[in-house]
């Protein structure tokens, strides 16, 4: 069985990913493990040298009641989607965020990072808000990123960007197992620029090798990537894109411009990122 780390602070944008993740969990047959971390504020011990100890000590009880509350409020959501039968296990852990859930991935042979974002429409936000950057840099895992605008509906459609490359391959085999548990069809894009460097060959040796699987190849030619892939979002209906860590830095400067601020909200959709080895 697989496993899903989900980080959640309980908030409305946690919560509406946790519905992803339950349904993420039935297709790929994994259980989930919630992830919940806090801080413990950082006091000076000589100035509280008789109660040091019981301010730590009421700090987690604190978060450990919390905690406690909210389970059940996830339990009943799963319950409301028939999905009481994933398995549900948990992890309350103090430090840092991104120290803690790159520990829990490692220790607990976890395959997959599902996460919400606070980003409502905003999809720059989504990508250089420092938790999802720090998420997505930080594990070697694939991670599911859901703006909190994205409620969770069958995906049909997985958009899949490509630069041909050898190291594509493996990422797209591994989108197309997941396509497959859940009947949808992949997209691939390559957008293809005035200064490309793949050949006709290479691309033709690509696509071959996939000839007999529910892919689709796209090449458009244009100089503008980014306006081209918020297209082929739009227009392909694609309720999933997945891209590679080489393209983040890209993506981080992708919806800059008026055109992506126009049709921000109607292009919000979870977001795959896929690790090169």
């Amino acid at each position: 069985m697989k496993k899903i780390l989900f980080p959640t602070d309980f908030s409305d944008a946690a919560t509406n990913a946790f519905v992803h993740a339950l349904e993420f969990a039935k297709v790929v047959n994994a259980e989930l493990i919630l992830l919940h971390t806090f801080e413990i504020p950082v006091y000076d011990s000589q100035f509280f040298p008789e109660n040091y100890a019981s301010i730590y000590s009421s700090i987690e009880l604190a978060k450990f009641e919390t905690f406690k509350d909210e389970i059940p409020k996830l339990r009943t959501i799963a319950a409301e989607r028939n999905l009481e039968d994933i398995v549900i296990k948990h992890r309350l852990m103090d430090g840092d965020l991104i120290y803690n859930l790159k520990n829990a991935v490692e220790e607990d042979q976890v395959d997959f990072v599902i996460m919400g974002t606070n980003s409502a429409s905003d999809w720059t936000k989504f990508f250089t808000g420092s938790n999802t950057e720090s998420v997505i840099s930080g594990v070697e895992v694939p991670v599911l990123c859901i703006p909190i605008d994205a409620k969770y509906k069958k995906v049909k459609t997985i958009g899949f960007t490509t630069r041909y490359r050898e190291k594509d391959k493996k990422e797209l085999k591994k989108v197309l197992k997941i396509a497959k548990k859940t009947d949808a069809k992949v997209k691939s894009l390559y957008v293809r620029t005035s200064n490309s460097d793949v050949s006709e060959e290479t691309r033709k040796e690509f696509e071959k090798e996939f000839a007999g699987e529910n892919v689709e190849f796209l090449v458009l030619p244009s100089d503008d990537v980014k306006e081209t892939i918020l297209d082929f979002v739009l227009y392909k209906d694609i309720d999933i894109l997945t891209t590679i860590t080489h393209k983040r830095s890209f993506f981080e400067s992708l919806f800059d411009s008026s055109f992506s601020k126009k049709i921000a909200k109607e292009v919000t959709i979870p977001i795959l990122v896929m690790h090169e080895d």
